[in-house]
């Protein structure tokens, strides 16, 4: 620990609070970190897809995507579903979408090399500390079923190059090499054989501790209320049992995922998050039959916008689509039952009798990139806005941040 080392709070306990809050700590801060569950990653990184997939880097601004859209709005099981209802947070974030689109290419990129950056950072920590989260290194198969959904991804993997990342074209039956037990009629796939899967509950459970053990201090069930700032010294207000309790800090840094936009605002900065909703099966294998036809290789299905990944023996988790439909995280039966169907119909031998429905809501930015850097004020930063990406990026944005961190607080020699 830095002699008289700067006080940082670190505002929310998903992945990229506790991602942040241990680079951090690594550099010698003394960390609090400030969440309102009773443990971390209970939220957004409780049951994700479990990709961590540079090869998933490109990002939606595509006027196909707007059109999809709108041809899907009153589909209700749709893989984009928008909810018709206008909120001026709906329509500031699509207007804003649009005036991404532009930077398409320029993000893809960029999404690329962040990914690839960001899982050096995350297999090295995760090897120093210890933490097992069911990390599988067998590569990620995008599938097709058509030649416009392949030749797409023909141009996507011209961007994934140019931001470092190989991958290559599959036929059908190099697709059934790599993953025997897939069922069905294909036309093509990418594979990415450097893209792995894993657990991201455990890696941030086990990252948490990790980080405790490193000095940080974690503060559970933590509502807050309020954040204030003067530059030079910040107040996090919580509700405790006796009334609001101000705690005073050096510095923060927001990382409250879909609360984001809201504390933004109160220290004086614009953060467009708005909540998409994504849902989870996972998908309990509870005999060898299941077991066996279960793939072990993780699968992104570009048509229907499902990613799989297979945690451990006995779990196979399937997760996707995109809802706007606000800061509303109903589980609903429409939306999961297709989750079940492309199980039951691209791995019929697996029991799906027992499946564990889930919703989260995916905190992202109108031009899909995470907002990492300073706000307005000297002693206040961010990490957030990770969208569907945010198990894969969050080393990298976490040691970005601390490195701003460190260049603002610590005091010239």
């Amino acid at each position: 620990m830095k002699s008289s080392a700067s006080s940082i709070a670190v505002i929310g306990g998903g992945i990229t609070g506790v991602t942040t809050a241990y680079a951090l700590a690594k550099r010698g801060f003394s960390v609090t970190l400030l969440e309102k569950n009773r443990y971390v990653a209970m939220e957004t990184s409780f049951a994700n897809g479990g990709q961590l997939s540079a090869s998933n880097a490109e990002v939606w601004n595509h006027w196909s995507t707007l059109l999809k859209g709108m041809k899907w709005m009153l589909k209700s099981d749709a893989p984009l579903l928008v909810n018709p209802k206008p909120s001026w947070h709906k329509l500031s974030w699509f207007l804003e979408f649009m005036v991404n689109i532009p930077d398409y290419e320029r993000n893809t990129v960029e999404s690329a090399r962040l990914a690839i950056a960001s899982r050096e950072h995350l297999f090295a920590w995760a090897q120093e500390e210890g933490v097992d989260f069911d990390l599988k290194k067998a590569g990620i198969l995008h599938i097709y079923r058509d030649k416009k959904g392949f030749d797409h991804a023909a141009e996507v993997s011209k961007l994934l190059a140019l931001g470092g990342l190989p991958r290559r074209a599959v036929t059908p039956s190099e697709m059934k090499a790599i993953e025997p037990t897939l069922a069905g009629t294909y036309y093509g796939g990418y594979f990415t054989e450097s893209d792995s899967t894993g657990d991201i509950h455990k890696f941030t459970t086990g990252l948490a501790r990790a980080a405790e053990r490193l000095g940080v201090k974690c503060l559970y069930e933590q509502d807050v209320l309020s954040i204030k700032s003067d530059g030079k010294k910040a107040t996090v207000t919580v509700a405790g049992s006796h009334g609001h309790v101000p705690l005073q800090f050096d510095g923060i840094v927001v990382c409250a995922g879909v609360q984001s936009r809201r504390f933004a605002a109160q220290l004086g900065d614009r953060v467009n998050i708005y909540p998409v909703k994504g849902y989870s099966i996972t998908v309990n294998l509870p005999d060898a039959q299941s077991q066996s036809a279960a793939p072990t290789v993780s699968l992104l299905d570009d048509e229907t916008k499902l990613v799989t990944s297979r945690l451990g023996v006995d779990r196979f988790r399937v997760a996707g689509t995109a809802e706007f439909n606000g800061f509303n995280k109903d589980i609903r039966a429409d939306r999961i039952q297709p989750l079940i169907a492309w199980v039951n119909q691209c791995f019929p031998d697996i029991n799906t009798r027992q499946v564990v429905p889930w919703a989260g809501l995916r905190p992202m930015m109108p031009n899909m990139m995470p907002r990492v850097g300073r706000g307005q004020l000297a002693n206040v930063f961010y990490n957030t806005g990770h969208g569907h990406l945010g198990w894969t990026l969050s080393a990298v944005t976490a040691d970005m941040v601390g490195a701003m961190v460190d260049g603002a607080m610590t005091p010239a020699q």
